[in-house]
């Protein structure tokens, strides 16, 4: 017998824990959460736009990436998300940064080069060859398929999804609404 799969269109399903991987003040009243694909090129232009907004807004608004690997066209994108889990502690934003400042490299083999200067022990590159983190990655992946996440990069600000586009501008006006919600 099979449990019934409910998606919820527009509100975040799965709740932001501490499990997640969190940029910005954890005492931010308003949450941007990021389902993301590490080779999808619109995720990488939307990068150093949420990285301006996480300057701008500093304080106000705290980060949430969740791995959403859509790996039909994206032949990488399951490998990269491996890599960035597999990142030893604490550096998981080195190694989501370094994805997404380096689209053009996330063959196996820069993978790994990149894996060696990250972690020389060699604990990462371990960890990435026997897909330590794939329950994680398909666990946010199921998430943002209850979400209502159809494509790369969603954006959810304090749990409702934003639909509009990810210009600097939208994305800060989004955060301010919300934050004047909050509180």
């Amino acid at each position: 017998m099979t449990t019934p799969f409910h998606i919820e269109t527009g509100r975040l399903t799965v709740p932001v824990t501490a499990e997640d991987h969190v940029r910005g003040d954890a005492g931010a009243p308003v949450t941007l959460v990021e389902y993301g694909d590490y080779q999808c090129p619109y995720c990488g232009a939307a990068y150093p736009i949420v990285e301006e907004l996480l300057r701008v807004r500093s304080g106000r608004v705290r980060l949430v990436f969740r791995n959403f690997p859509l790996t039909d066209v994206h032949p990488h994108a399951a490998a990269a998300a491996e890599f960035a889990e597999s990142a030893p502690a604490g550096r998981f934003w080195d190694a989501h940064d370094w994805l997404f400042t380096h689209q053009d490299r996330l063959d196996p083999d820069s993978l790994a080069a990149a894996a060696a200067a990250l972690d020389p022990s060699g604990s990462m590159a371990q960890a990435m060859d026997r897909r330590v983190h794939a329950d994680r990655i398909r666990h946010d992946f199921l998430g943002g398929v209850r979400s209502g996440v159809n494509g790369t990069p969603t954006f959810f600000v304090d749990g409702r999804r934003h639909d509009d586009d990810y210009a600097l501008a939208t994305l800060t006006a989004a955060v301010d609404a919300a934050a004047r919600t909050s509180g």
